[in-house]
């Protein structure tokens, strides 16, 4: 409270010093004219009566603004109350930067409490992902303790045969495995991409090269075709990231292609788009539009139970930051053709 005073009467100060200035100049010509000393006083001590009134409403009002003001700022930043009337201009834009900073804090408090929510519920996704391919590996070691105990009635031929189907299902869980790591590590390096982002021409060839030698063994041990034709053309992009998406759309061909050939190819022109064809189950028209979303799995993943609904959408996400394009169609039970663009579009600023 002792604050409080001292802060009001040195607001009121001016007005206190001026009366008092006012007061001495009309006694002093009031003197000087030989005016009785009585009539002076008196109009001295009326005067200071008006200004006592005057202050202590001017006090009781000053005491309300400041307790409603008080009450208001006091719940920021959980909402903003209806603030007192602006004594003047100066307490105006103070009142209108409070609120503009109220709506811009709750702005970011709610981007990120979703992005909190969205990232719980990647991480509680991508766990129940990745104990799949742990619990593979835990049966595939049981049942080889299994064999182990058995093998000692088998011929060499056959416990060949029995190491060999282990060893391939163990290192298609294995590589599960790693891409469920890696796609969580690119998730969270996603949003701050632009700053572990190195942009320079490289041979389309040797990008492509590399995501199809990451999935060779995949290719092998599915049994799956790949036909490749060389691309002659450079590209100005973000190798590591390139490579990435490349291999994000290798496994989802790979995923939903039991059979068949998986085609990489450039269409014709210096910036014709890269294609990657497969043969697999396709995508229902009533999907396609949206398998781009954050979360989307549609038909085929709920059907299948394989898909996250991430790794597109990190697909997407990663070229719209690279300034690159890309598209899907497909027809059902013949395959999907997912289209690269990438020529550096233009962008316009407005």
């Amino acid at each position: 409270m002792r604050k409080f005073l001292t802060g009001y009467f040195r607001k009121e100060m001016k007005y206190i010093g001026g009366y008092l200035g006012c007061v001495g100049i009309f006694c002093a010509v009031l003197y000087l004219y030989n005016v009785s000393l009585d009539a002076v006083s008196y109009g001295a001590v009326l005067s200071g009566v008006l200004l006592a009134v005057r202050l202590l409403i001017d006090y009781i009002r000053y005491l309300r603004h400041y307790e409603e003001l008080s009450a208001a700022l006091a719940a920021i930043p959980y909402e903003v109350r209806e603030l007192p009337r602006a004594e003047d201009a100066i307490e105006e834009l103070y009142q209108e930067k409070v609120i503009v900073q109220h709506v811009h804090s709750a702005e970011m408090e709610s981007k990120m409490r979703i992005g909190r929510q969205d990232m719980l519920d990647y991480y509680s996704l991508w766990v129940h992902q990745i104990k799949t391919p742990i619990a593979a590996i835990r049966l595939l070691l049981q049942s080889q303790e299994n064999m182990e105990l058995e093998e000692r009635g088998s011929t060499a031929e056959e416990i060949e045969e029995q190491e060999t189907v282990f060893l391939k299902n163990l290192k298609m869980e294995l590589f599960k495995t790693e891409q469920y790591v890696d796609m969580v590590l690119s998730y969270l390096r996603m949003e701050e991409m632009s700053s572990d982002m190195v942009l320079q021409w490289y041979p389309l060839d040797e990008i492509v090269r590399q995501a199809v030698k990451k999935f060779s063994p995949l290719f092998i041990m599915k049994k799956i075709r790949l036909e490749y034709q060389k691309c002659e053309t450079m590209v100005l992009t973000d190798e590591k990231w390139l490579v990435f998406v490349l291999g994000q759309l290798l496994s989802n061909a790979l995923k939903y292609t039991a059979k068949g050939t998986i085609t990489i190819y450039q269409e014709e022109g210096e910036y014709g788009r890269l294609v990657i064809k497969d043969t697999g189950i396709g995508i229902s028209p009533e999907d396609l539009p949206r398998i781009f979303e954050k979360g989307f799995t549609g038909y085929n993943g709920r059907q299948h139970k394989k898909s996250t609904g991430i790794g597109l959408y990190l697909c997407k996400s990663i070229c719209d930051k690279l300034n690159h394009g890309i598209a899907a169609e497909s027809d059902i039970g013949k395959g999907t053709w997912i289209y690269l663009e990438l020529k550096r579009r233009e962008l316009t600023v407005e």
